[in-house]
């Protein structure tokens, strides 16, 4: 037996969506079977025999294709999850907890935004295989800049993801450690996990001196395999293996995170990331998370 969960997209305004009926019948002519069980929270679970591994590449790839005709998400499971089961979770920040690249918002207040964002873009579609330089790249272009630049990205641009706070409230009720672990910046981290109500943080350190920024990094640079490490340290300070872990991110630096984990997901990701997650969620919110869990 195997599991596909339906969780609606985005209404225009950010919140959660709901089912039409005719998505509802779509799905059912694809999976050949309206076998299927509505959740409190809008979600649908249909039930359907166990694929054999050829045949779920291609319904997961129908899955896929369904998803963004409808603008909603689903998830192939072979069990609805359980969270005893998980005892951290590890989410990124840019683009994943919060909607902007924090430094392409910093970059913009000097006039550098389209050039650091291009750089982002291909650092997060792995194009750029030395991240550490890429963000030492980046931060450089910032130098001479107010520090009072990084308040007003907090105050006037930062927006936190939809479904975000319910998905850790949710972890946090069911005692699983919160961990955000980014590439961006303490300044930020640090405000995002108040309002979020992260457990712990690991990001990088913007260089000030005299109120301004210097263009440089304090410290090891948060990549791909620090992001890899504080997981599994967080795991092993816990007792469990990282199998016992969900990691959640966006670009090619979140992969080796991801990779170690129990549970994978992927974030309105870059095409490259979103290939090598377990899951994905392409049109929702992160709460729709929550759908896949009994």
């Amino acid at each position: 037996m195997a599991f596909v969960v339906l969780s609606p997209g985005l209404t225009a305004d950010g919140r959660r969506g709901r089912i039409s009926p005719a998505t509802r019948k779509a799905l059912d002519e694809l999976l050949g079977t309206q076998d299927r069980r509505p959740r409190r929270s809008g979600a649908i679970v249909w039930r359907i025999a166990a694929p054999s591994p050829p045949a779920r590449t291609q319904l997961q790839a129908a899955l896929t294709a369904f998803s963004d005709q409808h603008q909603v998400d689903t998830a192939l499971l072979e069990s609805p999850l359980r969270w005893r089961d998980f005892v951290v979770l590890a989410m990124d920040m840019d683009s994943t907890v919060i909607t902007i690249e924090c430094i392409d918002e910093i970059a913009d207040f000097c006039g550098k935004k389209q050039e650091v964002a291009a750089i982002t873009e291909a650092a997060m579609r792995g194009e750029i295989k030395d991240y550490a330089e890429s963000l030492r790249q980046r931060v450089s272009l910032l130098a001479g800049l107010s520090a009072r630049v990084l308040e007003e990205v907090i105050r006037y641009r930062l927006k936190f993801t939809p479904g975000v706070k319910t998905l850790v409230k949710a972890a946090r009720q069911h005692h699983v450690h919160t961990l955000l672990v980014s590439g961006g910046f303490t300044q930020f981290t640090g405000f995002v996990a108040e309002k979020i109500g992260f457990d712990q943080t690991r990001s990088n350190t913007l260089e000030i001196i005299d109120g301004h920024l210097t263009g440089r990094l304090l410290g090891n640079i948060v990549d791909a395999r620090i992001k890899q490490t504080t997981l599994a340290l967080a795991c092993r300070s816990r007792g469990v293996t990282t199998q016992q872990s969900i990691a959640i991110g966006d670009g090619a630096n979140d992969l080796k995170m991801m990779k170690r984990s129990g549970l994978s997901v992927a974030h309105r990701a870059k095409p490259a990331v979103a290939a090598q997650a377990m899951q994905a969620i392409r049109h929702g919110g992160l709460d729709n998370v929550l759908d896949w869990f009994e």
